[in-house]
């Protein structure tokens, strides 16, 4: 495990190994949280504004191809 510093800003390098195997970027948000006396960090994956809409119609049994010939009139 590797050591790093923190700054008297509080702020701490994440190594690059560990940014890569977790799909961190920059501009990515983490989130930290205690869990059994260790300091544990998490990758925030925010939710896409159109998973809401995952499923609203239902379960199809159709292709969106055929789905499209269909409003077609085809």
């Amino acid at each position: 495990m590797d050591s790093m510093t923190i700054t008297s800003k509080g702020q701490v390098t994440i190594p690059k190994a560990l940014r890569d195997r977790m799909g961190l970027r920059g501009g990515d948000k983490v989130k930290f949280h205690e869990e059994d006396g260790r300091v544990v960090l998490e990758k925030d994956v925010e939710e896409s504004p159109f998973d809401k809409w995952v499923g609203i119609l239902g379960p199809r049994d159709q292709t969106p191809d055929e789905i499209v010939e269909e409003m077609r009139g085809r």
